[in-house]
């Protein structure tokens, strides 16, 4: 499989997780944490932090779903993809994601861009590290937290 394919469906799966929770409520924190490697790093307005992909992590995936389900999302909808192919292994995935929450009779869409790193071995894939925005701050701004 060529890289640039396996990141297309990588992605495609990444976002259908996200939207079988939406739907019907599951969560399969086995297939979210098996998206992310061993270790792994977030970098945002908030700082650098460096994740392990253990137990502890697989126990917070539904906490976090649950946290987004309290502040009345509806769909997180995959609007692009932009894909560079660094090597024979790596990528860096520009992702453009259009949040939707209804919530106390308003609706509101924030649209953000997270960039993912990934690791390819075969036909797995990883992400090793990824730079996010200041979440918080989009969702205190439109009155969710």
């Amino acid at each position: 499989m060529d890289v640039r394919d396996g990141v297309e469906k990588f992605f495609d799966r990444y976002a259908e997780r996200f939207d079988s929770f939406l739907v019907a409520d599951v969560v399969d924190a086995e297939q979210t944490a098996g998206c992310f490697a061993e270790c792994f790093i977030e970098s945002s307005p908030v700082g650098v932090i460096c994740g392990k992909n253990d137990e502890q992590f697989r126990t917070a995936i539904p906490q976090g779903y649950a946290f987004y389900k309290s502040i009345g999302i509806s769909s997180m909808d995959l609007m692009s993809k932009d894909i560079t192919v660094l090597d024979d292994y790596h990528a860096m995935v520009k992702i453009h994601w259009n949040s939707v929450f209804n919530r106390d009779g308003f609706k509101v869409n924030i649209e953000f861009d997270v960039i993912y790193f990934l690791q390819t071995k075969g036909e797995e894939f990883k992400i090793f590290a990824y730079i996010t925005g200041d979440e918080q701050a989009a969702l205190k701004e439109n009155g969710l937290i």
